[in-house]
């Protein structure tokens, strides 16, 4: 049987899966983003009211957008400002012109995607690096103010700010809303990437919530990646990209249990790993390696690979993986990767050598509310029978996390070290 929605669940549904390409077709037309967003919220209002009387269109998303233009209309009529200039005339008439144009299409069934000009837009070298990715995720994503600046270990508060004075910059300096030429592809194809990969990350691990797993989140970063890669398809970082979503993807399945907790790596039953998606990643990634051009999402891709293509945890080739978080370490030296380079030493030589990386690592700039640092270092703390330190990292970790499935996690590990 079919589940039954309600009609807040019907647009809640329809509003967290499209928001991205409905605010981009939006955008388009109207060449505004606040305008955009604005309008957008204005038609989810009426169709709560709508919809109840009328019941659901054909097709939600394409009434959403038809509806939102005319919103669009209405705001500019009423813009406190608005004093019949010749060009706002002319504004307003190809607005109403072009809406009408662009129903009949969506009416048709031609309702088309331009998430990826949304995406380039974000990703002007006018705006800061950070914004970028901020904007982005906000406006392709649809992650909320609080996601974004969970990702960047930033406040809540500073991030709004941000993103108000990003589309600020946009409408004032009018950055183009169109995928760049050929030869300037490279220097926004970085920003373009690393948006695609946090709003990977936001779905794979969320930051806030009941669910550790947020599926539209990264199911929509794969669909990216593979349009970027349609678009560049010589690109060896692209396809890395594209790579290391799919190897991690493919054990999507086997990170919680039947009631919903979650399984550690080692723990992780793998005959459930996705054998298709490991396939389709491995083939990717021996693709990017031979263009001989290494970068950290190809070396990113190539660990996750070790793992999956290992039969058992005990037979990962440890070694292998430290030497390629060496190489990850010389072009992108972070501090995120010295933690999880610890680790693989840790296995490959033992505990006390991964210690001694983790203690060299200096918790500034945001590292000091790091999650997974504490994780890592209490189950270092485990195995060389510290059980009391180990014990107050978890507490502190504990602290530190919005997620319940990861509450519960870690309450587990803490259990289970007063058993030792």
């Amino acid at each position: 049987m079919e589940p039954l929605y309600t009609l807040e669940q019907v647009i809640e549904k329809t509003v967290r899966e499209e928001w991205g390409r409905l605010l981009a077709s939006l955008m388009k037309t109207l060449g505004d983003l606040q305008l955009a967003e604005d309008s957008l919220q204005d038609a989810i209002e009426v169709a709560l009211m709508h919809w109840s009387e009328k019941g659901l269109p054909r097709s939600p998303s394409a009434w959403l957008i038809t509806t939102a233009r005319r919103k669009a209309i209405d705001r500019v009529r009423r813009a406190q400002n608005f004093d019949l200039k010749q060009s706002q005339i002319s504004y307003l008439t190809e607005l109403e012109q072009l809406c009408s144009v662009e129903h009949e299409e969506e009416e048709a069934g031609h309702f088309q995607d331009k998430r990826l000009e949304l995406i380039f837009t974000c990703c002007h070298p006018a705006l800061e690096e950070k914004t970028k990715i901020a904007l982005t995720l906000r406006t392709l994503g649809g992650l909320s103010v609080e996601e974004i600046a969970h990702a960047f270990l930033d406040k809540p508060t500073a991030m709004a700010q941000r993103l108000v004075r990003a589309k600020k910059k946009i409408k004032l300096t009018a950055i183009p809303y169109k995928i760049p030429g050929f030869e300037d592809l490279p220097e926004r194809l970085s920003s373009v990437l690393s948006v695609i990969y946090l709003i990977f990350n936001e779905g794979y691990s969320a930051s806030s919530g009941s669910s550790l797993i947020k599926v539209d989140l990264f199911q929509e970063a794969i669909r990216l990646g593979r349009i970027v890669k349609e678009l560049l398809p010589c690109d060896a970082e692209v396809a890395g990209l594209l790579a290391l979503m799919l190897l991690h993807f493919s054990r999507s399945r086997a990170r919680l249990s039947a009631e919903g907790e979650l399984i550690a790596l080692e723990d992780q039953n793998r005959d459930l790993w996705d054998k298709a998606y490991i396939r389709e990643g491995v083939g990717l990634l021996k693709e990017t390696l031979s263009l001989g051009r290494i970068g950290p999402y190809q070396l990113q891709a190539a660990i996750s690979a070790l793992h999956v293509e290992a039969s058992s945890w005990e037979e990962t080739d440890w070694a292998q993986i430290v030497a390629l978080y060496d190489l990850l370490y010389a072009v992108q030296p972070s501090s995120v990767v010295r933690i999880n380079q610890a680790v693989a030493v840790s296995y490959s030589q033992d505990a006390r050598a991964g210690l001694a990386i983790l203690d060299g690592i200096e918790l500034i700039n945001g590292l000091e509310t790091y999650q997974p640092f504490y994780i890592a270092k209490a189950d270092l703390m485990r195995r060389v029978s510290e059980i009391e330190t180990a014990s107050e990292l978890l507490e502190h970790a504990l602290t530190l996390t919005k997620v319940e499935v990861e509450r519960v996690f870690i309450n587990k590990r803490l259990s289970a070290l007063k058993l030792e």
